[in-house]
């Protein structure tokens, strides 16, 4: 998977880069088991600061899509969906994202059903790489 940072964008690199590692495990192209790059490699990899990728893995293994393992490293894994409290975490989480990506959309003008078709395009996305 090749992972592309914008140094330009406003969202944080950390974040971008959480991001791009969420999308690659729900598109099937970075599988439960698969290694990723130690920290270090990652950094100069992408030619940004060591402490921007650990604090990207800290916050995916908060979240449970990686797993760290002393011999293996960061290794990909998939939140544990029945830890207590897991799923409603989750759910506010989405409500939260979704009702401001419904607000820009409104903003711009989308029709709702423009903006279901979005959703669902971006969903079967997911499944592209599976």
């Amino acid at each position: 998977m090749i992972i592309k940072i914008n140094q330009r964008s406003e969202i944080p690199l950390y974040l971008q880069l959480r991001n791009q590692i969420v999308t690659g495990i729900g598109k099937g192209a970075l599988k439960p088991g698969e290694s990723l790059p130690t920290v270090r490699q990652l950094a100069t990899d992408l030619g940004i600061n060591s402490m921007t990728v650990s604090k990207a893995y800290q916050l995916l293994k908060a979240e449970g899509f990686l797993e760290t393992d002393r011999r293996r490293g960061s290794v990909v894994s998939l939140p544990d969906a029945n830890r207590p409290g897991a799923a409603a975490a989750f759910e506010e989480k989405l409500t939260d994202e979704l009702e401001l990506l419904t607000a820009e959309a409104k903003v711009h003008g989308m029709t709702l059903q423009d903006f279901l078709s979005f959703c669902t395009n971006a969903f079967l996305e997911m499944e592209v790489v599976s």
